[in-house]
């Protein structure tokens, strides 16, 4: 039987790994920091793959087809999607390895669990949403990645309780299933942040760590009684952190915020956080 062996979240800022010097030195060295200790316990851990969680910035969908959930399929995903955003966000331009018979298991028990995702056959594109936190997470790419997007970036989006109930399903799809045995779970997002408006570049520190704390009380109902209106208080960008309820979801255990700093010059509310029972040094 497979398990979740962790999960872990972080923003996914361009700025994080495009302009990482314009934030002020102690909060990027905070941010970098976190990022090398997950990085360490992802290491430790060993997992046989990984199961991302993160939004679609029109990369592969539009207005005109925009799922609530997708699972990706494929084997390989090209990130960044073009040359020109891999400069953009100082990532190199590479085949990101999957698990495609992985992903097929977890669309196919989704819909024994009466949630309808999309299947994505071909193949993601990736933009920032997995390139940017996976630059620190897996630097070498050497864990398969198997790519679930949750709409965070248009209305009408899945509510909290659906984006931690999918996060449920996942763990149970793993448990359902013996050919992967060691899973890590990843959400990328967040926090509070406004993209294409006047706001943008304001951080709500406030929400931000009103969601941390929920994160690591390890309580569902927290984060699963969150409303559109309360998460449009942290910008049109807060909603990505549906990827953190979902993350939580799959591993049902509290986060330890490894570290959060308000970084305007990154547009972003920037956090980490790993949830590792049972790890041990």
């Amino acid at each position: 039987m497979g398990k979740i062996v962790g999960a872990f979240a972080g923003s996914h800022s361009p700025g994080v790994t495009g302009w990482p010097e314009r934030a002020e030195p102690h909060k990027r060295e905070a941010i970098e920091k976190a990022f090398a200790e997950a990085r360490r316990r992802i290491d430790a851990l060993a997992p046989d793959a990984i199961v991302g969680v993160s939004v679609e910035h029109f990369t592969n969908f539009n207005f005109g087809n925009l799922p609530a959930f997708a699972i990706s399929t494929a084997d390989s995903h090209l990130g960044p999607v073009t040359p020109e955003m891999a400069e953009f966000i100082n990532v190199e331009q590479h085949q990101y390895p999957s698990n495609g018979a992985l992903g097929r298991h977890i669309y196919e028990f989704a819909l024994t669990q009466e949630f309808d995702p999309a299947l994505v056959e071909g193949g993601m594109a990736f933009d920032e949403n997995f390139c940017v936190p996976f630059k620190h997470f897996d630097p070498e790419s050497k864990y398969p990645l198997v790519p679930i997007i949750v709409n965070g970036v248009n209305p009408p989006w899945p509510t909290a309780k659906r984006s931690y109930d999918f996060g449920v399903m996942i763990r149970r799809a793993i448990e359902a299933q013996d050919e992967v045995q060691r899973v890590i779970v990843v959400g990328t997002g967040g926090l509070s942040h406004w993209v294409g408006l006047p706001e943008s570049g304001t951080v709500n520190e406030e929400f931000d760590r009103d969601f941390l704390a929920r994160i690591e009380s390890g309580d569902p109902e927290q984060l699963r009684s969150y409303s559109p209106q309360e998460i449009d208080a942290a910008g049109n960008g807060a909603h990505e952190i549906r990827t953190w309820i979902a993350a939580a979801g799959a591993i049902g255990a509290p986060f330890e915020v490894l570290a959060y700093e308000p970084v305007p010059e990154w547009l972003t509310g920037t956090a980490v956080a790993a949830s590792t029972p049972g790890f041990e040094d």
